[in-house]
């Protein structure tokens, strides 16, 4: 139990910084605005993809692994596609409620894309969200378990912890001793 929970850690932050790097990516190279620091931390993460991935992991795994098909084509895939889709806005738009209600404000604003909920959500990122969790549900996830599958405990148990002080201190710097 302890080793899975340490894993989904591992998870979580992975997806994080991975989230962040895609974020300042698209800031950068994409949209040309110049770097900004993507995250509600100091570092490098976007938690609400650690969380989505976490999320995405816990209600889909068994669906991906089912063959859903209509005559002889597999449709899997397909539901796969359209449940990340709408998973991944309701996290975006619970995300953007609670940032609001914490902060005032969210990071992002879809105003400006067609089909979009009060700049909160829009159809053009939840396609790219569903994409995105495709990619990560078919090609990440099953890399990073090999990857902590191959751990032993304890490189596990020194890796989670090693992390878990490094994300700790980020919060305690971020919410604490930045607001000093």
């Amino acid at each position: 139990m302890i080793r899975k929970i340490q894993e989904y850690f591992i998870y979580f932050i992975l997806y994080s910084i991975i989230g962040w790097c895609y974020e300042v990516f698209l800031e950068v190279f994409i949209y040309r605005w110049g770097f900004s620091n993507r995250g509600v931390m100091f570092g490098p993460y976007c938690i609400v993809y650690g969380f989505g991935a976490l999320l995405l992991i816990f209600l889909l795994s068994k669906l991906k692994k089912k063959k859903m098909k209509i005559k002889d084509i597999n449709i899997t895939p397909i539901i796969m596609f359209i449940s990340i889709v709408i998973i991944t806005t309701i996290v975006e738009l619970i995300a953007s409620y609670i940032m609001e209600f914490t902060s005032g404000s969210w990071l992002w604003d879809y105003t400006r894309f067609s089909f979009n909920f009060e700049g909160r959500i829009a159809l053009n990122p939840s396609i790219r969200f569903g994409i995105g969790g495709m990619i990560f549900l078919y090609l990440l996830q099953p890399l990073f378990e090999k990857m902590t599958n191959k751990l032993t405990n304890k490189k596990l148990n020194v890796l989670s912890i090693s992390i878990a002080i490094i994300f700790i201190l980020d919060i305690i710097y971020t919410f604490v001793l930045k607001k000093i």
